[in-house]
């Protein structure tokens, strides 16, 4: 009971602890209809700084829910529309390059077949900026236990770069930053104590994102 109470207070002591941070800049006036729709897509550089397939399905999954879902396409759908635009050989690898694509023969009838209004480019990810601290397990006849404790610290940074698909322009560009320390505490049993500055940052984007489509 004693050890139970203990892991208790520990772990409200640790609890991890996130801070978030969003700005916006808008380009021109917004406004989604009800028939309109918006595609996600992440950066696919397809090499490690590539935007996480988790972080996009995030944003898909907190603005097609809710008091207010936002009418999505699939990005996987989107691109198939698109070929062979997207595919890895021709694909952008940037906000900027789809300006490039856009002007290309045949892009503009597609897009407006597929009945997308806006599209939201992700560039971003998330890294362990620090780690430190020490933890222990060990096993022997009597028994085996975890000794000790150790963190680590992750930042959480993107940008959703706004395209209007009706006029092929952009709209804007939000960028969301989180921050937060996680904890990996032993005592006997290993405890983690996660911050999640990746989910911080998908909330607080979709959040704002939300409201840039849906306010002029």
């Amino acid at each position: 009971m004693k050890t139970k109470v203990l892991l208790l207070l520990l772990a409200l002591a640790l609890a991890g602890c996130v801070t978030a941070r969003v700005e916006e800049q808008r380009s021109t006036n917004t406004g989604i209809k009800t028939e309109e729709a918006l595609v996600i897509l992440g950066r696919a550089s397809y090499n490690d700084r590539e935007t996480e397939v988790s972080f996009t399905d995030c944003l898909a999954s907190a603005l097609g829910g809710g008091e207010s879902p936002v009418t999505l396409v699939d990005q996987e759908e989107f691109k198939d529309s698109l070929y062979p635009w997207f595919e890895p050989r021709t694909a952008p690898a940037s906000s900027d390059e789809l300006k490039d694509l856009f002007q290309q023969p045949g892009v503009a009838e597609q897009i407006q077949e597929s009945k997308v209004r806006y599209l939201a480019w992700i560039d971003g990810d998330t890294i362990t900026t620090d780690r430190g601290g020490s933890l222990s397990c060990t096993i022997s006849p009597l028994g085996g236990g975890c000794f000790g404790m150790s963190y680590w610290e992750e930042d959480a940074s993107y940008e959703a770069s706004i395209w209007d698909l009706e006029n092929l322009t952009t709209a804007g560009a939000i960028s969301a930053d989180a921050n937060g320390t996680s904890y990996l505490a032993g005592l006997v049993i290993p405890i983690p104590i996660l911050a999640r500055p990746g989910n911080a940052a998908c909330q607080a984007l979709a959040s704002q994102l939300r409201s840039f489509l849906t306010d002029s």
